[in-house]
């Protein structure tokens, strides 16, 4: 089911997927949008209350006229002010890329809330300098061109070339989502996301159960980022996923849903997966 929800003077749009008592919240990456992690909903919806919105600015959700940059609090206030207005108190957080840094946000923000977190393809720590000034300048270079020439080339770095020639179906959606995307929102978050604070203090303090994931071949967030993860979050479990870049959720769909069913059903006891998933 799709809905909007008006947050902080914005519609910010959301899939409503299954409904069974525990809840799963789902934040997409850059330059993306909700429908990511359809897979996923498709996977857990029959045992779990999916919920995958638009950051604000992305896909359908809105922006404000005068906003020139998205802070990752702005987007943790957001999501938790949506958890709030369904009713929902505690849940299930997951993120890939700017997503998962929005998730360790939301964390920081609300840890009584979250109770388990699922981080795929990110990083905790600070840009470089380079890194940080790069993020800046695209966001202009972004409100001037567009999208489309941003899109094709960093397209291969989304997914494998093998992967994209393998499954044109998967290609032509993750372009889709990155071409589709309003250049304000992703210009905003760009810069937003150079300003944000250094989350590696907030690794030792998590204390829910934790999954991490990372395509094997990801050049934007290589294993070794993905390991420090795994070592720095108390129990957490790391899942490599083979052939498999940036977006291993769409890439190796269900090689990542298998590792986070039974991730889930290992941590979530609720909550049992059914074969035909």
């Amino acid at each position: 089911m799709k809905r909007t929800s008006k947050i902080d003077g914005i519609e910010l749009f959301y899939s409503d997927a299954g409904d069974h008592g525990r809840n799963v919240l789902l934040i997409h990456g850059h330059p993306f949008n909700h429908t990511m992690w359809q897979p996923q909903v498709d996977y857990l919806r029959d045992n779990y209350r999916v919920l995958v919105p638009d950051l604000r600015g992305y896909g359908k959700s809105s922006l404000s006229d005068d906003a020139c940059e998205t802070r990752l609090e702005t987007f943790a206030a957001d999501n938790l002010a949506l958890m709030d207005s369904l009713g929902v108190r505690e849940f299930v957080l997951g993120g890939l890329s700017m997503g998962g840094q929005i998730v360790l946000e939301m964390y920081r923000q609300a840890p009584d809330r979250i109770q388990a977190l699922l981080l795929a393809d990110t990083f905790a720590g600070l840009d470089s300098a380079e890194r940080r000034q790069r993020r800046f300048t695209t966001a202009d270079r972004l409100e001037q061109e567009g999208m489309v020439t941003y899109a094709q080339e960093e397209f291969t770095k989304m997914i494998t070339p093998a992967n994209a020639e393998r499954m044109p179906e998967v290609a032509t959606h993750v372009m889709e989502m990155m071409v589709t995307t309003p250049r304000r929102g992703a210009a905003a978050a760009l810069r937003g996301r150079a300003q944000r604070v250094d989350y590696l203090p907030v690794l030792k303090q998590i204390q829910v159960p934790t999954l991490v994931v990372v395509g094997r071949e990801d050049v934007y967030t290589p294993v070794e980022l993905a390991e420090q993860l795994h070592e720095q979050i108390p129990g957490a479990k790391l899942a490599v996923i083979e052939n498999a870049g940036h977006m291993p959720n769409l890439e190796q769909p269900g090689a990542f849903n298998e590792a986070l069913g039974s991730w889930l059903l290992g941590q979530l006891i609720p909550a049992q997966m059914t074969s035909g998933n």
